[in-house]
């Protein structure tokens, strides 16, 4: 492989990896992230949520944007390990996933550092599950629709 093509293949991930460190800084802790979040209910609401169920909006959504951003990861990675553009390969899913789950230890090992923010092997978890479900899905769609 070229160094071009292998740029091409890998600099998605390389970014998207970036894209997860930067929003493990201060300006995307949950008390950064609440006021604008709070912003927007209200904007579609028509009114502020109250502090329970805003709480509870505010939690899932995190967590979820934990599954989707490394599921975004999980699925950028296995499409640098398989360049080659070959059908789907169990080795390259669960390197995708190791890799992703590197990732995802590393993010929270800083998050201990940031003053706001707090690390926590469930969100590792979490990040592993969402790499995962993307390893899933390619294999699903590959098997239906190639």
């Amino acid at each position: 492989m070229t160094k071009r093509a292998a740029l091409r293949y890998w600099l998605p991930p390389l970014l998207w990896t970036c894209v997860i460190l930067l929003a493990s800084s201060e300006a995307f802790s949950a008390a950064n992230s609440g006021p604008w979040l709070q912003t927007i209910v209200t904007a579609i609401l028509g009114h502020a949520l109250p502090a329970p169920q805003f709480d509870v909006l505010h939690f899932l959504l995190r967590k979820a944007s934990h599954l989707t951003e490394y599921a975004i990861l999980g699925a950028l990675l296995f499409r640098a390990l398989r360049a080659d553009g070959q059908r789907w390969n169990v080795r390259w899913s669960a390197a995708a996933v190791t890799i992703a789950a590197a990732v995802a230890s590393f993010d929270e090992l800083h998050q201990t550092f940031v003053p706001s923010r707090t690390g926590a092997f469930s969100d590792v978890l979490l990040d592993t599950a969402g790499a995962t479900l993307a390893q899933i899905l390619i294999r699903v769609a590959q098997v239906l629709f190639f």
